[in-house]
Parts: structure tokens; C-alpha cells; sequence
């Protein structure tokens, strides 16, 4: 419930367009386990996410998180109209196809293929919402905690490394608006009664917004410390594979092919910094909320290391600091 009663904040004039309407992620094994759910949550705009307890499809290198960064992005932003040397920009209808002409469009487009669908487990197929350059500098919305998590102190959990991917590897740096939703918690608590498909009625729900992130200043160092290993791991390519001319190759964004870019430590944390920079960003709006500051640690991953563990419960679902845990859409 929470995603649509957030946006129903916003004034109906802007519900009409669906490429200015925002882009979400959801739980495969939720909003796609089958057709009519599939057609419903695709044509609202959310793409199918695998989730890692569920799938072993998850991750956060995962196919839609290529779409979700190229939704994010505009390579072409600071390309202007007179350089194009008499070839038109694709229109925003028709779908971004890889170019053979001589131009400041590179010779294979940056977003890889002119593919309008995409596979998540490499047997379904999804349209690839990227494939439109109406749809660059979209608007995603996220949950970056990744599921339900209904604390009593109204704590939130660490938040998930997806949310890094798309601040330093979008093209530009996309703007950042934190936010704070309240009293959802209260409409479908997890511990109701019967009737419990029912909402509960006449509970307060608040959506609070942040200011505009200063990208530059907050998440500047770490897209520059991100382009510097990006620089390091072609280097590295290069010298491992001298007899390919790796000089003039076009990145494909929302794409990492390297393992160092992937899995290696210095990669992993800063990951770490940028999704902790931006959990910072949404606690200023929670204490702007009137909320007392939580403990630091409950932003640490380790803090949650025996989620779902027998251990780490009274009863299903609940944890020993009182809250309670659920998959999320």
C-alpha cells in the first residue's frame, strides 16, 4: 500500500503522462508470480526484482538493476543539437538504436542494443523501458530497505547496496529526494486481527519530503573515488590484454563485466559509504519528522546478520528488538 498512497500526495495533472510518472522495483515472487499480476504492476510502471532468500536469480547485480540505471540516465544530456552532423536525434517514440554514422553518437550506443525486452532469469522477457529516450532522467522510486520493516521506535533497517549502483553509476549523478512515509504501519500492521485482508481505517498517515540533496557535495568524492576505479580496472585490462584496443570501446551503462568493479573490497565499500550517505539523507528527514535519533549501528548490515535465524526471533517474523520483519514488495 505504501507506493501509491504516497503519490497520492501529488495533484492528478501529473497522473496522466506514464513516461512522468515514477518508476518502481517489486518482488518478483509477489507482483509477478503470474499473468494478471504481471500485467498489472508492469503497466504501473514497476519492473521485477529477484530477491536473494527467494531466487537465485537476486542480487544486486541483477538485470533490472541495468534498466533502473539507464532509466536514471542520460548519456547524450550534454550533446548538442548542432553537433550531430546532420543526423537526427532518435525521437523521444522511437526506441535508442545503435548508430553506424560518424558522429558524437558513438558507433555502438552506450545503453549496448536496441533490444526491447530484457530477461531476468533467462526464460521470461519484460519490456525493457531503457530501449525509449523519452524515458532518460526518469523518475525512480525506491525502498531501500528492501522489505517491510514495522519497529516500534519507527528505526529502519541498513538499506540495501542497490541503492549505491544507481547514485554512481547513473549518467549524470541523479537527483536525490529523501523522504519519510508514517501510519502505514498502522492501516496494515502485521500483528491485526480478523479481518486481516481488511486496512484498518481512520489512521493518520504523514509523507514527509527533504530538500534536494546537494549531489555534488554529498555523493561527489564518491563518484570520482568510483570513476577512478573504473580508470584503473581498464588499465588493468589493457595490460592483461595488450592485443585488444580498449581505448576507444563504449561502456555500456548499467553494465559491470570486471569482477574487481564487482566483488572486489575497495568496490564493496564504497558501496557501503554511498548507501550509508544516502540513509543519512532520509534520518534528517525522519528527525525533521519530530522522530529522537536512532542507534547508529541499526544503519550497519551486521547488525542484522541473524535475520531469520531461529535465534534471532520470539516468534516468526518478530526479532528480539521488537519488530517486525516482512518481504516487501
Amino acid at each position: 500500500m505504501d507506493d501509491p498512497m504516497i503519490w497520492g500526495v501529488l495533484p492528478n495533472r501529473y497522473f496522466w503522462d506514464p513516461n512522468n510518472m515514477r518508476w518502481s522495483l517489486g518482488s518478483y515472487d509477489i507482483c509477478f508470480k503470474n499473468r494478471a499480476l504481471e500485467y498489472f504492476f508492469s503497466t504501473g510502471n514497476t519492473l521485477p526484482t529477484h530477491r536473494k532468500a527467494y531466487s537465485p536469480h537476486g542480487g544486486v547485480f541483477q538485470p533490472t538493476m541495468t534498466q533502473v540505471i539507464r532509466l536514471l540516465s542520460d548519456p547524450f544530456a550534454n550533446t548538442a543539437p548542432e553537433n550531430w552532423e546532420g543526423t537526427a536525434r532518435p525521437s523521444d517514440q522511437q526506441p535508442l538504436l545503435p548508430t553506424a554514422h560518424h558522429s558524437p553518437f558513438p558507433p555502438s550506443d552506450p545503453f549496448s542494443s536496441a533490444a526491447l525486452t530484457y530477461s531476468t532469469t533467462g526464460r521470461d522477457a519484460f519490456p525493457a523501458p531503457a530501449a525509449y529516450p523519452s524515458r532518460r532522467h526518469s523518475w525512480v522510486h525506491i525502498f531501500p530497505e528492501g522489505m517491510i520493516h514495522q519497529h516500534p521506535e519507527k528505526a529502519m533497517r541498513y538499506f540495501k547496496w542497490g541503492v549505491a549502483r544507481l547514485i554512481l553509476e547513473a549518467d549524470p549523478c541523479p537527483d536525490v529526494v529523501p523522504m519519510w512515509i508514517d501510519g502505514p504501519q498502522q492501516v496494515m500492521n502485521h500483528e491485526r486481527g480478523w479481518p486481516r485482508p481488511m486496512p484498518r481505517i481512520n489512521k493518520d498517515i504523514s509523507v514527509s519530503f527533504g530538500d534536494l540533496v546537494d549531489t555534488e557535495a554529498i555523493f561527489g568524492p564518491y563518484r570520482e573515488r568510483w570513476q577512478n576505479l573504473k580508470e584503473r580496472a581498464r588499465r588493468k585490462r589493457i595490460d592483461l590484454l595488450p592485443e585488444m584496443d580498449l581505448n576507444g570501446s563504449i561502456e555500456s551503462v548499467g553494465e559491470l563485466e570486471d569482477d574487481e568493479l564487482k566483488y572486489g573490497k575497495e568496490a564493496e565499500q564504497l558501496r557501503i559509504d554511498v548507501t550509508m550517505a544516502v540513509r543519512n539523507e532520509v534520518l534528517k528527514v525522519r528527525r525533521a519528522a519530530g522522530l529522537a535519533d536512532e542507534d547508529p549501528k541499526r544503519g550497519l548490515a551486521e547488525t542484522y546478520r541473524a535475520e531469520g535465524g531461529k535465534d534471532a526471533s520470539k516468534v516468526e517474523g518478530e526479532k528480539l528488538d521488537g519488530s517486525v520483519v516482512k518481504p516487501g514488495i
